[in-house]
């Protein structure tokens, strides 16, 4: 398998500079919005670090070094409109980015969501995992169909139109 050498580890306090630093590169900020202030990134973020919550980040790591974020939710009960209709406990949403454009188009990104979604299903209580990009987002949609997604239609989303992908175990 390319990239053999990924690993993840979970968000720290530390990575939140350079986290809203990759937020506002422009092959990021296309697709997750205007670059945010540090003060919103530590708002949205930060909660991802207490023990406990359902709703985790991680950093991509490369042969140790960062190369992206990727953030896991139990679907089930996210509120705020997001996938009111799901019933499934199991069920865990994901989204992610590559931090460094020169690394796009490489199969990098396919490989981190294929071996990040392997470690979700470590935990014998996940049954599926989603992800909803935009359906104009062909990059990310072809990214994780090589990751072994499946389409399930067009969704509308609190953020929008998006395309529901499904991996299920």
């Amino acid at each position: 398998m390319p990239y053999e050498n990924l690993d993840f580890r979970p968000l720290r306090a530390d990575d939140l500079a350079m986290l809203r630093e990759w937020l506002s590169r422009q092959h990021v900020a296309e697709w997750w919005g205007a670059a945010p202030t540090q003060a919103e990134v530590d708002d949205d973020y930060a909660p991802m670090l207490a023990p406990g919550s359902t709703d985790r980040g991680y950093i991509a790591l490369l042969d140790g070094e960062p190369i992206g974020f990727i953030q896991s939710y139990v679907v089930t009960g996210s509120g705020d409109g997001w996938w009111d209709d799901e019933r499934d406990p199991g069920a865990r949403g994901i989204d992610q980015f590559l931090a460094h454009a020169d690394q796009l188009n490489r199969g990098l990104g396919s490989a981190m969501i294929r071996a990040f979604v392997e470690r979700l299903f470590l935990d014998p209580a996940v049954t599926k995992v989603q992800t909803d990009p935009s359906p104009r987002n062909l990059r990310a949609i072809r990214c994780s169909l090589k990751a072994g997604f499946h389409e399930h239609g067009e969704v509308m989303t609190p953020d929008g139109p998006a395309l529901l992908l499904v991996r299920n175990r």
